[in-house]
């Protein structure tokens, strides 16, 4: 199975090093120094890749054959693809590769429907699950433990406990509402306290 992995940035320097955006959560594996990359447009490569390095909270990687800034620039936009086994699973049984979790419908803790995940995106603090709904919109859940309880395999399910506003403005309005006659805490601030505790999709 081919999977992507990441994205090519903008050069950095003038040695042919790129940023790149990643999009797994094991790239010291699938990103590390000597890994074959298949590539979208394909003409672009398979690429190797030289060197990586992470520079100011981004993955720095320098290719073999692009040794200077002008051939790091024509690979802007390219995709990184890697070969994965569909039978291999993460060794930790709370984590999950994007390809176990793409078509899972999503229903709230009371079984409501939310819509079926379309998309994983890794950002730097943490993965969003992107849910398409039946209307066609596009609702972000951020990937942890609090607000996504249980990923279901079997039942190809994911159950979400979404906090007000998550899914509807108008229950942040009325949550909203409510919070101002206490004291000011509310509990919008236990969404994420950063602690995913390998709730995080792997992005392969």
């Amino acid at each position: 199975m081919q999977l992507v992995v990441g994205r090519i940035g903008r050069a950095h320097g003038i040695k042919g090093e790129v940023s790149v955006e990643v999009r797994t959560d094991e790239p010291e594996l699938r990103l590390a120094p000597g890994a074959v990359l298949a590539t979208d447009p394909a003409a672009t490569g398979p690429l190797t890749i030289a060197t990586g390095r992470v520079h100011s909270g981004r993955l720095m990687l320098r290719f073999e054959g692009v040794a200077d800034r002008t051939a790091a620039e024509a690979l802007r936009n390219t995709l990184l693809i890697a070969e994965v086994d569909p039978e291999q699973t993460p060794e930790d049984p709370e984590e999950f590769y994007d390809h176990q979790l793409i078509d899972l419908d999503v229903v709230t803790v009371d079984g409501r429907e939310v819509g079926r995940i379309a998309e994983i995106s890794h950002l730097p603090y943490q993965d969003l699950l992107i849910v398409r709904r039946p209307d066609g919109t596009e609702v972000l859940i951020p990937f942890v433990g609090e607000i996504v309880p249980e990923i279901d395999l079997e039942e190809q399910r994911a159950v979400i406990d979404p906090p007000p506003g998550l899914l509807d403005e108008a229950d942040a309005e009325v949550a909203t509402s409510g919070d101002a006659t206490d004291d000011g805490a509310t509990d919008a601030d236990a969404t994420d306290d950063g602690a995913t505790s390998g709730d995080d999709a792997d992005g392969v």
